[in-house]
């Protein structure tokens, strides 16, 4: 079967027709895998092997045609993962051993589940993943890669994965997900009283202060905005995240005009004639999911922050029939308004005997006490008595 496929590694995305790429992108759930948004990333200067993260995508093809591909990435850090293997890296450091690099598949900056090989409809997709396996175990070996890491992994795809020999670790995130409201109303209904309360009392709080607070969509969103995205975000990173500017200018405005569609933003403003918002939160949509990125402010208001990364979205996307909403990283603020913490995954494979054997030694254990964390979590959230009885 071998001789119809030829493997390559690909070090820049633009060696890919975009219509190649996406034929296989598309049909995912997610939008992160997509050509335009990995594409931006490597042409922007955000991922580079300057940046730590050295393009190494592998590729499928028969003939001239791209039948699978995997977007990965030679990692010399484990910055902007949103997975903390620190413990791993220390662990390998005591055992004298490199843990640095490694290679890593995931959609960069980017803690949304979804992650997955990516082939093309009608292939024997478990043969061509036992070839991609064993092209990554030769290419690692061969670079003196210490591990293959893949995170927040599509659920279904980490079955076919742990089944050819890839340990996988629990994680949770915080997501939303439609119960079937028509209106705000109907996800406020949830909470208990005090929580109703608050979350009145917060959205009321950003009408006093004067501001208008609108959603803007695709073609919505005026040009002149796109630059401005940066803005908000190089604000909130300098303000509370050192260190994690991981993405540039440039990206943003690259964002326009190919991605814009995927694009939903949440500005706030203190005129609404005024074409300069106060605060901003960016987002990405699509079909019925919502993936919530990045927010920032110039000036400060009482509970802004919630209405613009909480509250306009879930108001619109029941009114958009979304299904999910996916707010970004973090939780503290997130599991008080209606976000339970849910299982996602990450795949793990160390090429040194020692490591892997411990990791498949204790991760039952780190798994356990995850769960534990979880079902914690979940049992302290604000709803009414009748939502939690049900199990929500």
């Amino acid at each position: 079967m071998q001789f119809q496929y030829t493997l390559r590694w690909i070090h820049k995305l633009a060696e890919i027709p975009k219509t190649a790429w996406d034929a296989l992108a598309m049909p995912l759930k997610t939008p992160f895998l997509e050509w335009d948004w990995l594409h931006n990333l490597e042409t922007s200067g955000s991922v580079t092997a300057s940046t730590g993260w050295q393009p190494s995508h592998l590729t499928i093809w028969r003939k001239k045609e791209l039948i699978a591909a995997a977007p990965m990435y030679i990692k010399g850090h484990s910055y902007g993962e949103f997975v903390f293997d620190q413990q791993w890296a220390d662990l390998a450091h005591r055992l004298g051993l490199r843990y640095y690099p490694k290679l890593l598949g995931m959609a960069p900056f980017t803690p949304a589940v979804g992650y997955r090989f990516l082939i093309a409809p009608g292939e024997d997709e478990a043969a061509i993943t036992e070839m991609m396996i064993a092209a990554i175990d030769q290419f690692c070996v061969g670079n003196q890669l210490s591990g293959s890491h893949f995170l927040f992994v599509d659920p279904l795809w980490r079955e076919q994965m742990a089944a050819q020999g890839y340990t996988s670790w629990l994680h949770h995130s915080y997501i939303w997900q439609n119960k079937g409201f028509q209106t705000f109303d109907d996800y406020l209904a949830q909470f208990n009283a005090n929580q109703r309360r608050n979350i009145k009392r917060e959205r009321k709080a950003v009408s006093q202060a004067g501001l208008t607070v609108r959603v803007l969509q695709g073609e919505e969103i005026p040009h002149s905005f796109f630059p401005k995205i940066y803005q908000f975000y190089s604000s909130t990173c300098d303000k509370f995240y050192w260190g994690s500017k991981y993405l540039t200018k440039k990206f943003f405005e690259q964002l326009y005009p190919n991605y814009a569609h995927r694009v939903v933003l949440v500005a706030a403003h203190k005129d609404e004639k005024d074409h300069h918002p106060v605060g901003l939160s960016f987002c990405l949509r699509k079909d019925e999911y919502l993936y919530g990125r990045y927010w920032g402010c110039l000036e400060e208001f009482d509970a802004l922050h919630f209405e613009a990364c909480y509250y306009q979205p879930i108001e619109w996307a029941v009114s958009q029939g979304i299904s999910l909403f996916d707010p970004g990283a973090g939780g503290s603020h997130k599991r008080r308004r209606g976000f339970p913490a849910t299982q996602n995954h990450s795949l793990h494979r160390f090429y040194d005997s020692k490591m892997l054997g411990i990791l498949r030694h204790y991760i039952g254990q780190i798994n356990a006490a995850e769960q534990e964390e979880i079902d914690a979590i979940n049992l302290d959230l604000p709803f009414s008595k009748k939502e939690i009885d049900l199990g929500c």
